[in-house]
């Protein structure tokens, strides 16, 4: 595909949006852009969730990683479920029980209003720079392949891709993202499914002969048994996958805003745990996928894109969708797949995080209904320019691949909110809310400092995602030490 068709059929898809935004949107009530008027069917989240959770990341950065790391992701993965499991039994419930549109509130409840706002703004640390890996990596695929050849350049596709984001949920919000991101999955599944059909018949080989032959064998190793001192040896991916669910889903106001959604508590259970087995059978999916395609272009002596100077696997999917001679239907439904994947991630992560500055910092729940719905645009349109600013910082420093780069950050911004929920929950201790942030801005300070030397004073131990639970542990023995005397 050349850009000028890949320019149609961006504007032609997202003409399609625009089209369900209107629709979904004719109310702009508060309550249906933060809640969807508490009406969303819970099959409707739970395949949306799918893509919102996968995102641009997973759909380009997994099958990039097999390379590297061969199905060790799948460690991680296994970790995820049970997570998922924690979610649906402990933390929905508390949920429930708030009534209210952001699930920072619980800390107000059980400490204080500033207990409330550091766990929204580790949550909105945690989401702007989580949003922008996703949409960095987006944004430089339509850059390479779109509008660089259209004299674009890189800051104008991260401005481009934003404006999308934010003019098709300015009215609807999260009503507008159930429908938008149900859709989107469907693309996104569609686009690997055939991807993976037509990379096999490509290679002339049925499913079978291939997870038989010397190619896959060579990638498919999942478990890492042999060196606890790895980075990913499979009990710390496991716990690693455990903790990073409980943390990014569980305590994300993102993913929990779409549970929140649905009629009642169980209808959200119901939706947390299909969700998970569908999650699980999609991401291995992503894994076969990468082992595809680092067989095909081994085959077809198809290098590895570079990006500033530096090989970047992540390209290499794109690569071959689009220039590895596969034929037109692997182009189409590569990019609808690749935008698909990555605006149902973006587009509700600005919608979460415009539900948290307005309710967690401005206290919209007090304002009168025509100045709640100005004050909720103001902040729309603000968190989209910050989002945009990071994105072009990202730009310049990014050299790894994006999925590694993401979750070892959010071990060090979700580690605080996973100690400050931990020690709400599991104990009836209380603390001075002034000491909250302060503490959990230590946990931060320390666990930096035991990543960067942890190899050298712990005779080579290298700290994987196991960094996330080692944060939260932290913070919560910080908060119990400054537990208030009377408690």
């Amino acid at each position: 595909m050349n850009p000028t068709q890949i320019l149609i059929l961006l504007i032609s898809y997202f003409g399609l949006l625009f089209i369900l935004s209107y629709i979904t949107g004719r109310n702009d009530s508060s309550d249906a852009f933060f809640k969807a008027n508490s009406k969303a069917p819970w099959y409707l989240v739970a395949f949306g969730m799918i893509g919102a959770s996968l995102s641009g990341v997973t759909f380009i950065s997994v099958p990039g990683w097999v390379g590297e790391s061969h199905f060790s992701y799948l460690q991680v993965v296994a970790g995820y479920f049970i997570g998922y499991l924690i979610v649906a039994y402990i933390l929905l419930p508390v949920y429930y029980k708030l009534e209210l549109p952001s699930i920072y509130s619980y800390l107000s409840d059980r400490f204080g209003d500033k207990a409330r706002k550091t766990g929204a703004f580790y949550f909105l640390v945690s989401r702007i720079i989580g949003a922008s890996f996703r949409l960095y990596l987006v944004a430089l695929v339509l850059h390479n392949y779109v509008f660089e050849p259209l004299a674009v350049p890189l800051e104008g596709t991260v401005v481009i891709s934003v404006a999308l984001i934010y003019a098709y949920t300015y009215r609807g919000g999260i009503k507008t993202i159930v429908l938008t991101d149900t859709l989107q999955t469907l693309f996104m599944l569609i686009s690997v499914g055939l991807s993976v059909y037509l990379l096999l018949d490509s290679l002339e080989l049925s499913f079978w002969e291939y997870i038989q032959s010397e190619s896959f064998t060579s990638k498919s190793s999942i478990w890492v048994l042999d060196n606890p001192l790895q980075s990913n040896y499979f009990v710390k991916s496991i716990l690693g996958g455990i903790f990073i669910t409980v943390s990014m889903t569980g305590l994300d106001q993102d993913m929990m805003q779409k549970n929140l959604s649905c009629k009642n508590l169980k209808q959200a259970q119901l939706n947390m745990i299909s969700f998970s087995i569908v999650l699980v059978a999609v991401t291995a999916l992503f894994v076969f996928l990468g082992a595809l395609l680092f067989s095909y272009a081994e085959l077809k002596q198809i290098q590895i894109p570079f990006q500033n100077g530096s090989p970047r696997t992540d390209l290499l999917y794109p690569e071959i969708a689009l220039n590895g001679n596969l034929g037109p239907l692997v182009s189409i439904s590569f990019f609808l797949g690749l935008i698909a994947a990555a605006y149902s991630s973006a587009d509700s992560a600005l919608t979460a995080l415009t539900t948290s500055v307005c309710f967690d910092f401005l206290g919209l729940e007090k304002k009168e209904a025509a100045t709640a719905v100005r004050t909720r645009k103001k902040v729309h349109f603000g968190l989209a320019v910050i989002l945009i600013l990071v994105i072009i910082t990202f730009s310049h420093w990014i050299n790894q691949n994006v999925i590694d780069s993401l979750l070892t950050f959010a071990g060090y911004t979700y580690g605080p909110l996973l100690g400050l929920f931990a020690f709400g929950l599991l104990t009836k201790h209380n603390i001075q809310d002034t000491y909250v942030f302060p503490i959990t801005l230590g946990s931060v300070v320390l666990i930096t400092l035991i990543a960067n030397y942890s190899s050298s004073l712990l005779g080579g131990y290298k700290l994987g995602y196991e960094l996330l639970p080692l944060n939260g542990l932290i913070t919560f023995i910080l908060l119990f030490l400054g537990r208030s005397k009377n408690a």
